[in-house]
Order: C-alpha cells, then sequence, then structure tokens
C-alpha cells in the first residue's frame, strides 16, 4: 500500500505504474482518492479550529457567569455563548464522523491502487512475458520415456488418490511408504539448509485472523486462495508468510534486531480457483500441501540485496538435489498489487521438456509493513517503516514432481542425492514394488 501524501504529490507516477501493469481500469482511483483526501483534510482542519474555539468560549462563559453575579444582565450574554458552543458541537460531531467515513474510503482504495514497481521489472501483460535471466545446471532428457508423476509415485505404492477422493474431494492426496518419507526428507533437508544460512526455525499459528490477511495480500489475492472459517474471524493460512509477517503487527522493531531472517514450516491450504491444464492434474496444484519458506524483515536500504540472496538460496538447494532449474523474472502484468519485484525459480521437468514453477521470491518494499504498522526507529530516531520478503524454500508434493523426474532411472528406480540420505535412513535409492 502506497503513502496517501505520495500519491497526493505524485498522481502522475502512480498512474503511470497503473498503466505498466495493465490495469487501466484503476486509473480513477487515483483522482477519487485525492479528492476524498482533500475532503478528509479539510474536515480535520474545520474540526481543530472547533476544538481550539470551544476551549475559548468555555472560558468566556465563565467569566460571563462569574459577572452575572454582580450584573445579571450578563447572564443573557453567557447563554447566547452557551447557545453557539452548543452549535459547534453538534457540527464537530458531524464532522468527526464524516472524517471517519472519509478515512475510511481513502483506506479501501489505497488496498486496492498497487504498489510502484522496481524500474527493472521487464513490463507485459501477463506472464507470457516473464523474462529467463539465467539457467543453472543442465537440461536432460533421458533416453527412457517417463511416466507421469502418480504414476512414478504409484510403483512404489506411494499414493492413494482415489481415497483422498472418497474422504475429501478432488485436490487431496494420501502419500504412504518412501514417498511419504521422501516428502518429509525434503521438508527437513529444507529446515536445515536454511538455518546452516542463518536462518531462525520457526513454526507458526496456521490460521489467522482477517486485518492479518487484509495486511499481507490483495483482497483479489484473499478471494482466490483464503479458506474462512465459518462464524470466526480466522482463515486458514495459504502460505507461513502471511502468518511469519503477522507476527510483528503494531510492532517498533529494534534497529538492532533488523534484519529478521527466519525460516518457517507451515501446511498451506488454497483455494485453487479456476481451470488448469491437464499437466496440472494429479498433485499439481492441490488444496492443501506443505512448504518451508523463508521470510526476512530488514530496513529499506538492505532489501534489494536479501533479494537476491534468497532466490539464489532456492537454486543452490534444487541443485543440491540434482535439479536444474532457471530463474525467470516476473513482468509487471504478472506481478500481485503488493510487489516490488517478483522472481520464479522453475524447475526442468524432462517428461514435459519445459520448465515449471517450484519457487516464487517477492520483495514487497514497505507496502505489508505499511498495512500492518511494522516499524523501527532509524539512528536519528526517527520513525521507518521495514521492508518484507518472502521466497519459497521446498514445496512438496510439487517439488517431488521435479525430483522424481530428474532422478529417475531406466529400471524405475530413483536416485537419493548425498544431501538428502541421512533424511532417508541412509538410502541411495528407492526401488519400486511394481
Amino acid at each position: 500500500m502506497l503513502d496517501i501524501r505520495f500519491v497526493r504529490e505524485n498522481p502522475d507516477i502512480v498512474k503511470e505504474n497503473i498503466r505498466k501493469k495493465f490495469q487501466d481500469s484503476k486509473l480513477p482511483l487515483v483522482d477519487e482518492v485525492i479528492e476524498l483526501d482533500t475532503q478528509r483534510r479539510a474536515a480535520i482542519v474545520e474540526a481543530d479550529q472547533l476544538r481550539s474555539n470551544r476551549n475559548t468560549l468555555s472560558k468566556q462563559i465563565g467569566m460571563l457567569m462569574g459577572q452575572a453575579k454582580k450584573d445579571p444582565s450578563k447572564l443573557a450574554e453567557a447563554e447566547a455563548v452557551k447557545a453557539q458552543v452548543k452549535e459547534q458541537a453538534d457540527r464537530l460531531a458531524e464532522l468527526e464522523k464524516l472524517e471517519g467515513e472519509l478515512e475510511e474510503k481513502v483506506r479501501r482504495i489505497m488496498l486496492v491502487i498497487p504498489n510502484i514497481i522496481d524500474p527493472s521489472v521487464p513490463i507485459g501483460p501477463d506472464d507470457s512475458a516473464n523474462v529467463e535471466v539465467e539457467r543453472f545446471g543442465e537440461a536432460k532428457t533421458p533416453d527412457f520415456p517417463i511416466p507421469y508423476h502418480t504414476d512414478i509415485m504409484e510403483s512404489f505404492g506411494g499414493i492413494d488418490l482415489d481415497a483422498a477422493g472418497r474422504v475429501s474431494g478432488n485436490g487431496f492426496y494420501y502419500l504412504l511408504g518412501d514417498i511419504a518419507r521422501l516428502h518429509e526428507a525434503v521438508l527437513a533437508y529444507g529446515r536445515d539448509f536454511m538455518i546452516d544460512k542463518g536462518f531462525t526455525y520457526c513454526i507458526p499459528p496456521f490460521m489467522i485472523h482477517g486485518n492479518v490477511v487484509e495486511g499481507v495480500m490483495s483482497q483479489t489475492d484473499m478471494d482466490a486462495m483464503m479458506y474462512k472459517i465459518e462464524g470466526e474471524d480466522l482463515y486458514l493460512i495459504g502460505t507461513s508468510e502471511h502468518s511469519m509477517i503477522g507476527r510483528f503487527i503494531d510492532q517498533i522493531l529494534p534497529s538492532e534486531t533488523l534484519p529478521q531472517t527466519l525460516t518457517s514450516y507451515s501446511p498451506c491450504f488454497r483455494k485453487e480457483k479456476g481451470a488448469h491444464g491437464i499437466e496440472e492434474r494429479g498433485v499439481y496444484r492441490i488444496h492443501q500441501f506443505e512448504k518451508q519458506e523463508m521470510i526476512v524483515v530488514c530496513k529499506p536500504e538492505d532489501s534489494k540485496d536479501w533479494y537476491e540472496k534468497l532466490w539464489r538460496y532456492s537454486v543452490e538447494l534444487f541443485r543440491n538435489l540434482d535439479i536444474p532449474v532457471r530463474q525467470l523474472e516476473c513482468c509487471s502484468g504478472d506481478l500481485a498489487d503488493l510487489k516490488v519485484k517478483s522472481c520464479d525459480i522453475e524447475a526442468w521437468s524432462p517428461r514435459q521438456q519445459k520448465y515449471f514453477e517450484v519457487c516464487s521470491c517477492s520483495n514487497l518494499g514497505d507496502a505489508q509493513a505499511r498495512r500492518l504498522r511494522i516499524r523501527y526507529k532509524d539512528e536519528n530516531g526517527k520513525m521507518q517503516l521495514c521492508h518484507t520478503l518472502n521466497n519459497t524454500c521446498v514445496a512438496p508434493p510439487r517439488m517431488l514432481i521435479a525430483f522424481l523426474e530428474n532422478n529417475l532411472q531406466s529400471d524405475g528406480t530413483v536416485l537419493i542425492p548425498e544431501v538428502l540420505r541421512p533424511y532417508m535412513g541412509g538410502k541411495d535409492k528407492l526401488v519400486p514394488k511394481q
């Protein structure tokens, strides 16, 4: 969310940013919010003047009442001033109500106006304009056919979608045996990988209040993703970022504690609205999964460096698991409204002969901090807003798709990279049951 003062002083910049995000329907909101803010500030000025007058008139009434003991004619004058005070009190009540209404209207519009994107972000209307920056590892194609990922899992007796469908419906799964163990091994390795990078391991609440949801994501994303608990002001988190950033709501963080570098585990719950292609069936796009996340809360001058570090951590982790990846810079039209800059790390799929998203790294600038009032005092004692960043560490089972495809052998076995073997009881490969 932008500062209303910035919008007021730079309407052309804000409008141009909206155009770059291909959201022209939001252009009228800039003039509308400026006009509402002008009315709000005028109401504040008038109300402050009435409060000042009230103090002056109250003293005048006291003086006139004192004089009325000797001069009864002063009593009528005092009553006239009292009537004036009453009239101004009624007007003040109207202004205070108006001020609150205008403030809420301004806030609601400001939640919709997108954040200013970084100058380095490529301009384009949707993800088709995202730009490949760099590849890591050789994207190989084996000389044997690679089954669909659920078929690979079934060869190990590792998945039961039919039972999950009976119990919970589409978009859920049972993982079993070695596949379930591999799932947990990947999460455990991701956890220890981030701890070794100096991050603090966290397990957050898996449900959050509505004001926290509003603070960490746009209304559009909220409607498309979040499950609400009926009858309560609680939502199931779609990612631990929501809960982790919410941890700092209304906090003034000591400067010396920044940056806060955290890695959090959680289940994630998502509606996943909309139709998806045939390559996104199985366990590719589901309503419930588990994830290890990276979170950074830092000073504004440090956020660009942290953005670079975070996505490179993802590359390092996936290469340690023998998975080729590439970095894809997200274009303006593919950025969520709160994001300043974002990139995807995509893993190579030998079966599909293409890359697909496994991590998303984002710098949100001060947008979440402004909404949630996350601040610190700089060296001059001035209050500043923090910057927040997040990135996927590992998110199985989607990550398992890339792992199984890239480590599958012609005899149906799956090789276990060395870094993962301690989490798999020392196994160096999985052997299918079928």
